[in-house]
């Protein structure tokens, strides 16, 4: 395996990821996602019991609960070490999805729809694998637990903790993947647009010159 292609495509998929920053369709879908599994990992720290809550409080306290999950999200009232994986992975996540909707929204202008499909369906393995894996990184409480706790007797809760990490490990590593090829491929885009707007108006400046001779 070539070690410094793999560090030059980091590279470029970092700067990618920089300069779609400043894109505002990158924001449309980052902070909607960002939020989205923040929120819902923290609600599922406990597995169920915190819909369960929800749906005995109704409305209200449904509110509350989701506001708690809300500030939850930026470390307030939370352990740290439970913070940062819940922080961490909803980080990545909303990067990814903001890079997919501003690489749809790009294609969409070329009329190259491709590679669109297969960047969503990456997006949904990687939730799905974060929500099996979602819970409370010390007490082991997962969406795993009543399916293991079926199946082992005893020993439940340690097995699904082992397991649930590592499935959120497995998330996060497809994650870092997805985000270096979409990176590089946002970068290559970026820049493409950079340099074909200068040439036009390179192009605009001469045609101009002609015209005043």
């Amino acid at each position: 395996m070539n070690w410094r292609k793999w560090l030059d495509e980091f590279v470029l998929a970092a700067k990618g990821i920089t300069l779609v920053t400043k894109e505002k369709r990158f924001w449309f879908g980052f902070v909607p996602a960002f939020i989205f599994f923040g929120v819902l990992m923290n609600l599922l720290a406990g597995g169920f019991s915190s819909f369960n809550l929800m749906w005995a409080t109704g409305f209200s306290g449904s509110m509350q609960i989701i506001g708690k999950a809300f500030i939850g999200l930026f470390g307030i009232n939370q352990p740290f070490f439970n913070w940062l994986p819940v922080f961490g992975i909803a980080l990545l996540q909303g990067i990814l999805i903001g890079l997919i909707v501003f690489l749809w929204a790009k294609k969409r202008e070329q009329k190259d729809s491709s590679s669109n499909s297969e960047n969503i369906e990456k997006a949904g393995i990687i939730t799905g694998l974060i929500a099996l894996g979602a819970g409370c990184p010390t007490c082991g409480t997962t969406l795993l637990t009543p399916l293991l706790g079926a199946i082992f007797s005893t020993g439940g809760l340690a097995i699904t903790g082992a397991i649930s990490t590592i499935v959120t490990c497995l998330a996060i590593i497809i994650a870092i993947l997805s985000l270096k090829r979409l990176g590089v491929e946002t970068y290559a885009i970026i820049i493409n647009d950079r340099f074909l707007k200068k040439r036009e108006s390179k192009r605009k400046v001469k045609s101009s010159n002609e015209k005043s001779d």
